[in-house]
């Protein structure tokens, strides 16, 4: 049952790759958020009204796109609580938080993800930059590469360039493709 919440609460959450395909540079500039401010949503019903307050404070100061996972058995103030946070999709932040949090947690339930961080006013677009790529993106000079599962990015003239920036940013950024390119 513990596998089945989680991914009903992942489900909850629209699955939107980082970038379905490679939009211009004019094309990203309309499609991408403010790369400051962000809004938490809480998954209702796991935390208690004053722990879940207190996670809303510190989770409203992480980059876009952010999840963070907990050990139920275990609840907010455990090691296994884990943060992801800057990644280009809520879906891969909880990913990563749900993999940390399980490797660490001590009891048999699988952690579950309690809060998520968005651009301020979010709704599905074809294209979702991490908060740091998308201020990154004023310094666009031909193309963006960015990586799905660990949020990294880079740019560069051509698009072999912004694959090798990206690349070059995190050693298990192996899967970098151009997502901004003109």
């Amino acid at each position: 049952m513990p596998r089945l919440a989680t991914a009903l609460i992942l489900a909850t959450f629209p699955a939107l790759p980082a970038a379905a395909q490679t939009v211009t540079g004019d094309a990203a500039a309309s499609l991408l958020y403010p790369p400051k401010g962000g809004e938490v949503e809480l998954t209702p019903g796991i935390l208690p009204k004053d722990q879940a307050k207190m996670l809303e404070m510190v989770a409203k100061d992480q980059p876009y796109y952010a999840a963070i996972a907990i050990s139920p058995e275990e609840g907010l103030m455990s090691e296994a609580t884990m943060a992801a946070a800057n990644h280009h999709t809520v879906e891969a932040a909880s990913a990563v938080a749900l993999s940390q949090c399980n490797a660490k947690k001590k009891g048999a339930a699988e952690c579950v993800i309690v809060a998520v961080v968005r651009p301020t006013g979010w709704e599905a677009r074809p294209l979702q930059l991490s908060s740091s790529a998308t201020e990154d993106f004023s310094n666009y000079s031909g193309a963006l590469a960015i990586s799905a599962a660990t949020g990294a990015w880079g740019i560069g003239a051509s698009g072999d360039e912004a694959v090798a920036a990206c690349a070059a940013k995190q050693q298990a950024a192996t899967d970098c493709t151009v997502a901004i390119a003109d």
